[in-house]
């Protein structure tokens, strides 16, 4: 059950111990304002998203692991599906980088925070 209490909390933006309270301010990672601004605690059951100086570090690996499985899961529909050339193919690859980065840095974070939290069970389930 951890595996899909992760991906409801990634893809909801949910904290990973309660699934309840936002990780991020804003829903819209897009948003200009406050798209990429994590709130400092959760909301419902105040878990500390940032526990140390330093912590969202090992999130990178995570955003590399995302992307490059991006890259990978795209070439391989251009060697069997698409047989696109491969100057526009790296072109699309290198702007679908750039487009979704706000998504895989929410995400990343999201999926670093619940490697190192327990699910509560609440009342409410």
């Amino acid at each position: 059950m951890r595996i899909w209490d992760i991906t409801y909390a990634t893809i909801a933006n949910k904290c990973p111990r309660c699934n309840l309270g936002r990780v991020f301010e804003n829903n819209n990672p897009y948003s200009l304002k406050n798209g990429l601004r994590m709130n400092k605690h959760c909301p419902n059951c105040n878990l500390k998203f940032e526990r140390e100086v330093g912590y969202f570090y090992g999130a990178m690996y995570v955003s590399y692991g995302l992307q490059t499985t991006l890259i990978t899961l795209l070439y391989t529909l251009n060697m069997f599906w698409w047989n696109i050339p491969s100057l526009p193919l790296v072109l699309i690859i290198i702007s679908l980088i750039f487009i979704l980065f706000p998504v895989t840095f929410r995400w990343s974070r999201i999926i670093w925070i619940s490697s190192f939290t327990k699910k509560v069970i609440s009342d409410k389930e």
